[in-house]
């Protein structure tokens, strides 16, 4: 059994929550007043905009540790680009933020409601981690496996840019009304 701790109690947070105890793993939530971070996994169920902060308040307690970025660095103004620059991601900005840490990418192409219901369409919900660790991708396969989702390893914390490129166009989609909140993509093998 794992600790993980989630910094974000919205509906992601949430619903990342419920997956990490149905797998009979301890959620911890972190806010800007906890003291110590006692997961060996820390996900950051917040927007991108809001990591400068926490990279402020918990930098140091997060060296050493995985630190998952589930953000989607999108325009929220226009909803018609991402914010980071063509050749890199918000998870690639945030690994050189936190030099200590190892830095993956998930849950940022899922809907809440679909890590919630666990499926997509009729098929399993499929969970993309992109990093640049193998052991930290495991571990995090590992967790999300026992809690009823799929995970998939997506490659390179490189990846982390097709994964935000994903999550980009689901967006658009969901906020433009051409599919819902419970949609989302998978993958058949």
């Amino acid at each position: 059994m794992s600790t993980i701790s989630i910094v974000g109690k919205g509906n992601m947070g949430t619903a990342i929550a419920s997956i990490v105890t149905a797998g009979g793993n301890d959620v911890e939530f972190v806010d800007r007043d906890t003291q110590d971070i006692n997961g060996d996994i820390v996900i950051l169920a917040v927007p991108v905009h809001a990591q400068a902060e926490i990279v402020a308040t918990h930098g140091a307690k997060l060296a050493g540790r995985t630190v998952v970025d589930i953000s989607n660095p999108l325009n929220f103004e226009t909803f018609d680009s991402l914010t980071v620059p063509a050749d890199s991601s918000a998870a690639q900005q945030l690994a050189a933020q936190l030099p200590d840490a190892t830095i993956l990418k998930a849950f940022n192409t899922n809907f809440a409601a679909t890590l919630s219901s666990r499926t997509v369409g009729g098929v399993p919900t499929t969970v993309l981690i992109a990093g640049d660790d193998d052991a930290a991708k495991g571990a995090l396969n590992a967790v999300l496996t026992a809690g009823g989702v799929k995970a998939v390893d997506a490659g390179s914390l490189k990846r982390a840019r097709e994964l935000e490129s994903i999550g980009f166009l689901q967006l658009t989609l969901a906020a433009s009304e051409k599919i819902s909140w419970t949609a989302g993509f998978s993958l058949h093998a």
